[in-house]
């Protein structure tokens, strides 16, 4: 892989925590692309996006604290939107840069969407990645049924069958795609078993707020100004096809692409999304 494994020091309420990032490209290339994954992924799963913009951008994809190589918080609280847009803002102010383009799947669009939405925003464009403005009570309650769950397998192979299954919604992938999919977010324990790369506690917060109704986000979509994409999983069951046409027409009147075949969330493993993907960002 053509990439470096980096750190960065942030700050939350309980104290220091440190982020970890995947740098890929030029470090003096003054375009600059942030890629943010999923609520209990990590930033491996962009490598192929990545490495297919790293000649036109300095590509940078951190795992959200809790996740991947990242520290963890002393207060599960903290794992929040608020607490990821505060880490991003100081990843952005280490890579010495005023603005950047933004990829988010799920979480990670969220994050960009609260990003692109403050006054004097460092995002330029915005690609979100099968998340909008409306999370729905039915998409919260099936996250809520797996997110903070812990399991663990005593082989690889039972961790790949584990990933297929609860990540059938990606679509179809090849077997080398699952493999990297599994393999870069499970590690082998000290008692000989595998387990996920993520901190059980992120489910904190988010089961403490959870009620029966729907996320409205709209207040913040319409106050995003940059240019903005939209890419939806055709079966999507978080970004319903209602919510992704109004994203077309509110707030930055986003442009809309749909990939026929996978649910919640498509991936950047097939041509046909990196090629979306790419079209937007390097667009005049």
């Amino acid at each position: 892989m053509q990439f470096t494994q980096k750190t960065v020091q942030c700050l939350s309420p309980s104290g220091l925590h440190r982020m970890a990032y995947l740098e890929w490209g030029e470090r003096d290339n003054p375009r600059l692309l942030v890629c943010v994954h999923g609520l209990t992924r990590n930033a491996r799963d962009f490598d192929p996006l990545a490495k297919a913009m790293s000649g036109h951008y300095r590509v940078i994809c951190p795992d959200v604290v809790g996740r991947g190589r990242s520290g963890r918080l002393r207060d599960p609280a903290g794992y929040t939107v608020p607490q990821y847009v505060a880490d991003m803002v100081t990843l952005i102010a280490r890579l010495g840069v005023d603005s950047v383009h933004w990829v988010g799947t799920s979480m990670g669009g969220l994050i960009g969407m609260a990003l692109a939405a403050q006054e004097s925003t460092p995002i330029r464009k915005l690609l979100l990645n099968d998340v909008g403005p409306t999370i729905t009570a039915d998409s919260l309650e099936r996250i809520g049924a797996y997110v903070g769950s812990d399991p663990t397998w005593a082989s690889f192979d039972e961790a790949l069958a584990y990933v297929k299954m609860t990540s059938a919604p990606f679509g179809p992938l090849s077997e080398a795609h699952w493999h990297h999919l599994t393999e870069t977010s499970i590690a082998q324990r000290a008692d000989g078993r595998w387990g996920f790369l993520y901190d059980p506690q992120i489910a904190a917060p988010f089961r403490a707020a959870f009620v029966d109704q729907d996320i409205d986000l709209w207040p913040i979509y319409e106050r995003i100004a940059c240019p903005t994409l939209v890419m939806r999983g055709g079966e999507s069951d978080l970004l319903r096809r209602d919510t992704w046409l109004q994203m077309g027409q509110r707030g930055p009147r986003a442009k809309l692409a749909e990939v026929p075949g996978v649910g919640h969330a498509p991936t950047f493993f097939s041509e046909a999304a990196i090629d979306i993907a790419r079209d937007f960002l390097l667009a005049s």
